[in-house]
């Protein structure tokens, strides 16, 4: 019996060990503009799956238009510029946060408001395309934590 369950143990733990690592989205959010003519912008994180990828766009249904953008220093003076794709290396952690890459929204629609959610639609290179509800939080809200 102890034979029985001991191999049991060990074929679980194997099993576990072979599963692949899956590419997904978390922590992710949306700040809409302060001023309403204004772009919002997306942030979130990216999780590798087992093979590399690149990330080639994100869109959201709700919104007219949306850029991938890295903000950086260009001597004294931030600047920011669009990005066509982004690596995804595999198993690594890529983060979309204030002052780094970031998703611009142009036009967002008028009827998104703080407490709801937007649907933000991530297209990669190798066919996987993952839907993600972002909450939406105001120009001056903290970023919503976990």
């Amino acid at each position: 019996m102890r034979i029985t369950i001991s191999l049991a143990v060990a074929a679980l733990a194997l099993d576990a060990c072979s599963q692949p690592a899956q590419l997904y989205v978390d922590k992710g959010y949306v700040r809409l503009p302060a001023v309403k003519s204004n772009p919002g912008v997306a942030y979130f994180t990216l999780h590798g799956g087992d093979e590399d990828t690149r990330l080639l766009s994100v869109t959201a249904p709700s919104v007219i238009k949306t850029e991938m953008h890295e903000s950086m220093m260009k001597g004294s003076m931030a600047a920011m510029a669009p990005v066509a794709t982004v690596p995804v290396p595999a198993k690594a952690k890529l983060t979309f946060a204030p002052g780094g890459k970031h998703v611009m929204l142009f036009n967002i629609n008028s009827s998104v408001k703080p407490g709801a959610t937007m649907k933000l639609i991530f297209t990669f290179s190798n066919n996987l395309r993952i839907e993600y509800d972002a909450p939406v939080i105001a120009a001056g809200e903290p970023a919503p934590t976990g």
